[in-house]
């Protein structure tokens, strides 16, 4: 299973609709987002690309009752979990948090293949070492946004646990690799 994880759009619609574009070309079949949307209207540019997206809020957390409403509306590809969410998917457990101290202190617990935050605006993919004599994989995918930082997104494969570091493309046709991590 292919996943497209980003973090702190900010409000730019367009270049989180870019970069969900790309993904989706890339084969991504589900969208995690680390927090940090801020307007929920922000999440309505991914509708059309028909991907489930499980959202978390972080500290800009915006209209936090509207992001409710929008993830009930029946046609809604948006799950909201609230700060934190634990989700299950081709049988890794994932965490996702938007804070990153947060998500190293999951990270070490071992309860975890994969833990991912925001809110930082830069890309990190390091394995931890967890008390249960293991590895958890931490990422960081920047901003989406491109707030401080060039906009990025993590793509990702949990069968083969590659994960790539994406810039988002200005235009949906364009395609830039950065340096990928695999498991040990």
């Amino acid at each position: 299973m292919k996943l497209c994880i980003l973090s702190d759009s900010h409000d730019n619609r367009r270049l989180l609709d870019h970069a969900v574009e790309d993904a989706k070309a890339r084969g991504a079949e589900i969208v995690l987002h680390c927090g940090d949307v801020v307007a929920p209207t922000t999440l309505r540019v991914l509708q059309k690309h028909g991907l489930p997206v499980h959202v978390i809020h972080g500290n800009n957390t915006g209209d936090l009752y509207s992001l409710g409403k929008l993830s009930c509306e029946p046609s809604s590809v948006v799950q909201y979990h609230g700060p934190d969410a634990t989700l299950e998917l081709a049988g890794k457990k994932i965490f996702m948090v938007h804070y990153p101290h947060y998500a190293r202190g999951m990270a070490t617990t071992g309860d975890w293949d994969i833990v991912c935050c925001g809110h930082e605006h830069h890309t990190e993919m390091t394995w931890i070492k967890n008390v249960k004599e293991g590895q958890t994989l931490l990422i960081n995918p920047g901003t989406v946004g491109g707030v401080g930082s060039p906009p990025t997104y993590i793509m990702g494969d949990l069968i083969s646990m590659e994960f790539t570091i994406m810039n988002v493309p200005a235009d949906p046709g364009e395609i830039c690799n950065m340096p990928r991590v695999s498991q040990h």
